[in-house]
């Protein structure tokens, strides 16, 4: 996989990844940034968050549930001192959909965290994770 990085001026970035997308990234104010873009430490865990996403919808589809909705929040804590990695992370998943099985929601997750999503294990080397999930019709 090969990505591309280049610095347009203060703190503003554009990151072009392997499948020719384009993604604006920017720091904040007080270190030179004008707040035009997403942090990068933020984009690790929105790619954490849409990583865990799509294991989870797919594998509900393979369950035959009938999900109409879902959406990850991601809450994290970093370390105080340099390199100021996640310490910890929390994930939350809310998902909608016509009598779907809460026990096969959580398997989905489960699934998710332990052996497919590549973000979060990569991450869960150095930062607590946790999930919790959330049902409604």
């Amino acid at each position: 996989m090969n990505l591309s990085v280049n610095w347009v001026d203060g703190m503003l970035m554009v990151g072009k990844s392997h499948s020719g997308h384009s993604i604006t990234m920017d720091g904040p104010i007080e270190i030179g940034g004008e707040n035009l873009g997403v942090r990068p430490m933020e984009m690790l865990l929105l790619g954490v968050a849409g990583c865990t996403m799509i294991d989870v919808i797919t594998t509900l589809k393979k369950m035959r549930q009938n999900l109409s909705h879902c959406e990850t929040r991601i809450s994290a804590e970093r370390a105080n001192e340099h390199p100021k990695v996640f310490t910890d992370i929390h994930i939350q998943f809310i998902v909608k959909g016509k009598d779907l099985d809460s026990k096969k929601v959580d398997k989905a997750i489960t699934l998710s965290a332990e052996k497919y999503c590549s973000a979060s294990i990569m991450l869960g080397k150095t930062s607590k994770i946790t999930h919790d999930f959330e049902v409604l019709e």
